[in-house]
């Protein structure tokens, strides 16, 4: 087959080995013709079979790979199939063009499941707008916990086709069962995926300008339940995503699973008096509860979780129940995972004040979550808004804030939120989008806080204008404080 991948990033460059490496003939198109997609290209080139080189302006070739840079609009001629990268958007000239040709779009999604072997390992699907990641962690530590081989796998980072293709070679020991992320994105291009189990974590306003609407971005993450097998986990406390699971064309005998922070129902896993408990896989649902684990043992030795991390352990605990995981390696699971940085990461203490970095929660429900958290707050936010709005946010929020240190580009939307919402806040808004911005941000935060409140860099919006990426505002921030407690000492 002649397939063309579209796009250059890790997921795109992945497929083109992939592809390349079952004698397809790929042709990479990336709309870029810069130092990075140069590199990227240039990558591929030594990867694959040495050959000579042909053509100028960017495009290069060897054996069975061709890179063409600088027009992604274009659909190669002779293509049978097209695959995406997850960012691109199904408006794309190249897609547009593909449908008029009756050419097939899929994602790497797609091709890595449409290529799963007869013995395939089990997929444990997550999605949801936030905590996806450390949810998909957290159920890759239980799973290893019970003993089985596992990989926390797609959209976290380790592209699946590889581990797809992978798996058993060269005498490795087959997997059991995968965790798999899986995006938005991802999901709107995988229309024959059918999960063993999979959960929707929560559903809030995110991606709408790729989606088009807030509908399309629901039934693309629905897509995650479609064909499930065992379960199909969905959050109590947010009604969207238990209609998805009702809308959702699943296997005779699959079960919805609720998870909530409340006490469980029937079919359901929930908190009681600090323990995670199981209504759903017992043998009595009406009248049986299996303990789990403690709240404590989430992430222990990082204080008391977060509700939301509550909730993310829940929901792996659901989905590693659904594979028939005994509730001691729930326990053992939760206990021996640690989150990743910048999610909710205890920084210092400095003269009674907390530094809390939660420099992931990029939208306004990550933000709404982290500031849930605590009781009074120094919030640090700002950023690039992606066209969301934070009236609601700072409605639910502004009890809790003692004062707001506000940074980056559209920093002038949340100041607006405050003034209607919370004018008795005090708020510094710093004129500045430079790097440097951040140490000045931190601390102003340390004079509005008093002795017993948390310094929360937990910004609702994206960081690229002043950053490359939200691990380099997280380090920024990380990197401020310690400054404060070099100065003190």
């Amino acid at each position: 087959m002649h397939i063309t991948v579209a796009g250059l990033g890790v997921s795109g460059s992945s497929a083109a080995r992939a592809l390349a490496g079952l004698d397809a003939r790929v042709t990479v198109v990336d709309g870029g013709d810069g130092d990075k997609q140069r590199a990227a290209a240039a990558e591929l080139e030594e990867w694959a079979a040495t050959g000579s080189a042909s053509g100028t302006g960017g495009a290069g070739h060897r054996a069975g790979i061709t890179v063409r840079l600088g027009d992604g609009d274009t659909l190669p001629e002779g293509t049978d199939l097209v695959v995406t990268s997850p960012g691109w958007k199904p408006t794309s000239p190249l897609f547009t063009a593909a449908a008029a040709a009756g050419v097939e779009v899929v994602g790497d999604v797609e091709i890595a499941w449409r290529l799963r072997g007869p013995d395939a390992a089990a997929w444990l699907g997550v999605t949801g707008t936030n905590g996806k990641t450390t949810t998909v962690r957290m159920l890759a530590s239980i799973l290893e916990a019970e003993g089985l081989h596992t990989l926390a796998v797609g959209n976290i980072g380790t592209p699946i086709i590889d581990v797809v293709l992978g798996q058993g070679k060269d005498g490795a020991r087959p997997y059991d069962v995968l965790a798999v992320e899986l995006s938005s994105y991802q999901l709107h291009w995988a229309p024959s995926l059918r999960a063993h189990s999979a959960a929707v974590l929560n559903l809030a306003p995110d991606h709408l300008d790729w989606h088009g609407s807030m509908q399309a971005y629901a039934a693309d993450k629905g897509r995650i339940y479609e064909g499930n097998t065992v379960a199909c986990v969905y959050n109590v406390a947010d009604k969207a995503t238990e209609e998805l699971v009702r809308a959702a064309d699943v296997e005779e005998g699959c079960r919805a699973i609720g998870f909530t922070l409340g006490t469980p129902g029937p079919s359901q896993l929930g908190v009681v008096e600090g323990l995670l408990v199981d209504r759903a896989f017992v043998e009595n649902r009406q009248k049986q509860a299996q303990e789990l684990a403690e709240v404590a043992d989430i992430a222990p030795g990082s204080g008391t979780p977060a509700p939301h991390n509550i909730a993310n352990a829940l929901a792996a605990a659901a989905l590693a129940r659904a594979f028939g995981v005994r509730p001691a390696a729930v326990r053992d699971g939760l206990r021996a995972f640690h989150p990743d940085a910048h999610r909710i990461q205890h920084i210092a203490d400095v003269d009674g004040v907390t530094y809390i970095d939660d420099s992931k929660a990029t939208n306004t429900h990550a933000a709404e979550a982290s500031l849930a958290a605590y009781e009074h707050i120094v919030w640090i936010a700002g950023g690039l808004a992606k066209g969301a709005t934070f009236d609601e946010l700072v409605q639910k929020s502004a009890a809790r804030l003692r004062g707001v240190v506000l940074i980056g580009a559209d920093r002038a939307l949340i100041r607006e939120a405050l003034a209607r919402h919370a004018p008795e806040v005090p708020v510094v808004d710093l004129d500045r989008t430079d790097t440097g911005a951040m140490s000045q941000a931190v601390r102003e935060a340390t004079r509005l806080a008093e002795p017993g409140d948390t310094v929360l860099l937990a910004p609702a919006c994206a960081s690229m204008d002043m950053f490359v990426n939200y691990n380099k505002r997280g380090d920024a921030f990380a990197d401020a404080v310690r400054e404060l407690t070099a100065r003190d000492h």
